[in-house]
């Protein structure tokens, strides 16, 4: 059904194309100009739909300057969230607003960094209004790559090293009809590309995708299972804990494929699942499908992404005689010095 719609929308990549083409030129040719905001600016982007690994890759590169001394906050547009404008997620300590009125991913990257956060469509007017009332000295912008109002000192692109390998008419083609959306010559723009391998075993860029990459600072990057949480009470269990589990999986991100695949390596069954749209979220509806399938599978906990525990948790007393666990992943670079020597000194040249 998606791939027969992508081929009637094919017609549209051309005007799509046209238009991406037409707006970088103006960027590049300072007819559209990108404003500087008094802090570091670190943006976090990718070129594709789906999850390459961009929220894994903020939470990291923000741990990583919060743990250097730097006062660093985030700064999101708040995909999904339930309101406009500017809004103050967290100044450090504790979350200030609740994660419909922000987006998931920047609830989330709040909770999980313990810093300053903020959502608004507007990055310059929204950089400046995080300055002001939180003082920080350097923002990672989550997905920016195409925001390009905003000037930077540090332009971070994420791939997924499967998405670069496996090209296809409906993969390696621009919106709609794949999954692009910028073409693969925009990686010129970046300052370093991550290729996340997630958790498979690292692969060499195939020969036909290797001029994109060429000249350009590569780091890989991968992700490690930690732990299982108990999403109410927020007690860590062992992975081991939880093997030859019958659970039901529950999951609402880009790539479930991903989330399952880890699940199997840890020993987690997945037969029973169910698998919503990412972002998903969760009403009452979807509580009571959950509460259906837990109990016809006879399962012994639900167990899903941290990105749907914390939309899920707020169903506390719905979920009252249902144990729900997340596993807890953490995206861990392959060589982490030379990416944070990599980063640290880029912002120290820039200011």
């Amino acid at each position: 059904m998606i791939k027969s719609l992508k081929i009637l929308l094919a017609p549209l990549v051309l005007l799509y194309g046209l238009i991406i083409s037409l707006r970088n030129l103006f960027f590049d040719k300072s007819v559209f100009k990108s404003e500087k905001v008094n802090a570091n600016v670190i943006s976090v982007g990718n070129i594709n739909v789906g999850g390459s690994g961009k929220t894994p890759l903020v939470i990291y590169v923000t741990n990583l300057l919060k743990n250097t001394g730097y006062k660093v906050g985030v700064l999101s547009r708040g995909y999904g969230r339930r309101s406009i404008g500017y809004k103050l997620v967290s100044k450090g300590a504790e979350i200030l607003t609740s994660v419909e009125e922000c987006g998931d991913e920047i609830y989330h990257t709040a909770l999980e960094c313990r810093v300053a956060a903020a959502v608004c469509e507007n990055r310059v007017k929204g950089a400046k209004r995080l300055i002001e009332e939180t003082g920080i000295d350097s923002i990672v912008l989550d997905d920016a790559f195409q925001h390009r109002w905003i000037a930077r000192d540090v332009d971070l692109v994420v791939v997924d090293q499967s998405f670069v390998n496996n090209k296809s008419f409906f993969t390696h083609n621009l919106l709609p009809a794949g999954d692009l959306r910028e073409g693969f010559d925009s990686l010129k723009r970046a300052d370093a590309i991550i290729l996340n391998r997630k958790f498979l075993d690292k692969e060499e860029i195939k020969s036909e995708m290797r001029n994109h990459f060429d000249e350009k600072k590569i780091f890989t990057s991968h992700y490690k299972a930690i732990s299982f949480v108990d999403a109410m009470r927020k007690i860590e269990y062992n992975l081991d804990d939880f093997k030859g589990q019958e659970s039901l999986v529950v999951s609402g991100i880009a790539d479930p494929q991903s989330f399952l695949n880890i699940l199997n390596k840890v020993h987690v069954n997945t037969q029973n699942k169910l698998i919503f749209r990412d972002h998903k979220n969760y009403t009452l509806k979807e509580v009571q499908q959950i509460r259906k399938q837990f109990y016809t599978t006879n399962s012994h906990s639900v167990v899903t992404t941290e990105k749907d525990a914390v939309k899920l948790s707020r169903f506390k007393r719905e979920f009252d005689d249902i144990e729900i666990f997340y596993l807890k992943i953490n995206l861990r670079m392959d060589d982490e010095e030379s990416f944070k020597q990599y980063l640290i000194n880029n912002l120290k040249n820039a200011s």
